[in-house]
């Protein structure tokens, strides 16, 4: 596998590569929830990176891929993965853990694209058109719409206030590592640039278990095993290598817009496999949300 070209390619692929990531990381959050029985979340999560790093350095070495040739390189890479997969995962796996639900934890990263909006401008000097804007503003009141009436809440249904605002921060964290990859990882191979992000993934991970789990995982449960090789093969080797692509292919905040399809897909996902329901008011957030992708995305 040689080096990513740094030219920008023709868009003719992208909305096949998008209509892949869309549902593969739509399953990130109802994973969570199906190993949340099963195993701490940061211990699962911690050999998840460990596993996605060591096969995707093993097939760099394979190809004969291009590693970075400067310390720089490698901290890049490094900052990347402690943004978007340790921080980032590790706050999705935590809150759902301790109680949010996982169609909210969706809703919740779904707000990703209108922090990537206000930041595209000052950070990457990207151009976000009224119309972009006024999308932006539209879709932060369907987010907050459905959000806000289960905040707090107590019983099944309701939403914990700190569970919230851990995944809250994580949707912050991958906003960043997103921007930071734009702006750091051009040119880097897709393999080993991958891999040292999982080795940066993992820094917070061992932190975290050694503060705060046991380092339990049900080796008896199949649901532990089932959630653990789906989320090697199908997240962090997957989605995250699609990702990294469309990232270097298109404008940050368009690859961020996708990211406003994942909330839907996840509560279908959640419906499907646990039952979890939104309100009438919930899925009205949703649509006033839908509206402001519409307005943003517009021509």
């Amino acid at each position: 596998m040689s080096a990513v070209d740094s030219t920008p390619r023709p868009a003719l692929s992208s909305p096949v590569l998008a209509a892949l990531f869309v549902p593969l990381w739509s399953t990130g959050f109802v994973t969570a929830r199906l190993v949340a029985p099963h195993a701490e979340p940061l211990t699962f999560l911690g050999l998840r990176f460990g596993a996605a790093g060591l096969l995707l350095a093993i097939y760099a070495l394979y190809r004969g891929a291009l590693w970075p040739a400067t310390l720089r390189g490698w901290l890049d890479a490094f900052v990347a993965g402690m943004l978007i997969h340790g921080l980032y995962l590790g706050a999705v796996f935590w809150s759902v853990a301790h109680g949010l639900p996982s169609g909210i934890s969706a809703l919740v990263a779904g707000l990703q694209p209108l922090l990537t909006g206000l930041l595209a401008r000052p950070l990457l000097d990207e151009t976000v058109t009224p119309r972009r804007a006024a999308g932006i503003v539209v879709g932060a009141l369907g987010a907050g719409l459905t959000l806000l009436p289960k905040l707090g809440a107590a019983g099944e249904g309701g939403i914990p206030t700190w569970p919230l605002a851990v995944c809250t921060f994580g949707m912050v964290a991958i906003t960043f590592g997103t921007i930071w990859q734009k702006r750091r990882g051009r040119g880097a191979d897709l393999a080993t640039n991958t891999a040292i992000q999982y080795a940066g993934a993992l820094a917070p991970m061992l932190i975290g278990i050694a503060l705060t789990e046991r380092g339990h995982f049900d080796v008896a449960a199949p649901a532990a095993w089932a959630g653990l090789v789906w989320s090697v093969f199908g997240m962090s080797i997957g989605a995250i290598l699609l990702l990294m692509v469309l990232i270097h292919r298109g404008a940050v905040a368009q690859v961020a817009s996708l990211l406003y399809l994942v909330p839907g897909v996840s509560a279908l996902m959640a419906w499907a496999m646990f039952g979890e329901a939104l309100t009438p008011v919930q899925i009205a957030g949703l649509l006033v949300a839908a509206l402001g992708v519409a307005i943003a995305n517009k021509g």
